[in-house]
């Protein structure tokens, strides 16, 4: 889910189809295994907040869940719509979303989005709104912490890194404490902590469970 989508971009987000980006597709089988076990409502519905292509959505529908996606871009709108998601074109800034997307719902996701936001506090909130007292969500974004940072710096790769020169690419970078206190602040309680892909201190991406304080 990212806010804006502009004409003329020097980088787009990756998507040549409705298959998953290899920069995501080795978190869907942890997002899916995680919903699993932590939702305790036993009704399989979710919101997919910044679906994307819909690659994670046809994942899901393929497990037996229904799944309502929200995304602001054209091009990932008609890529979903391709994978069988029923999909809303809007954005975590949209006051209205809960009513449009048909909500509240017990499960959300929201896979490799919060990096991409100027106002991650605005996303947080629309996740605790999307969801029931109670509801869970599983979230993704790059993993930042010490031992990576260092790294990354000692390599010379900290420019390509942060790639500046990709126009809608990732403008906040969380640790696992400050996303932590990004979701409580929103009202979230933290469930569980993982890290993707690579060593542990080297992980690519991190995995936040979290439910909605009721």
């Amino acid at each position: 889910m990212r806010p804006v989508e502009q004409p003329g971009r020097g980088r787009d987000y990756g998507w040549r189809d409705a298959a998953p980006p290899d920069s995501c597709a080795l978190l869907e089988d942890a997002v899916l295994a995680e919903l699993e076990i932590w939702n305790r409502s036993g009704r399989h519905r979710l919101v997919d907040l910044g679906c994307g292509n819909g690659s994670f959505g046809r994942r899901a529908i393929a497990s037996g869940w229904e799944v309502v996606g929200v995304e602001p871009s054209d091009d990932g709108c008609r890529m979903a719509q391709a994978n069988g998601i029923g999909v809303i074109q809007g954005s975590a800034y949209d006051a209205d979303l809960v009513a449009r997307c048909g909500g509240p719902f017990p499960c959300a996701v929201s896979t490799e989005v919060v990096e991409h936001l100027y106002f991650p506090r605005l996303w947080a909130k629309s996740l605790h709104d999307l969801l029931e007292p109670g509801g869970i969500a599983v979230v993704t974004t790059p993993y930042h912490g010490y031992w990576k940072n260092l790294a990354l710096a000692l390599s010379g790769r900290l420019e390509s890194h942060f790639h500046v020169l990709w126009d809608h690419g990732h403008i906040k970078f969380f640790s696992r404490r400050t996303l932590t206190i990004l979701l409580q602040d929103a009202g979230f309680d933290l469930l569980r902590f993982r890290r993707l892909g690579r060593i542990p201190p080297l992980a690519k991406s991190m995995l936040l469970v979290v439910r909605r304080r009721t």
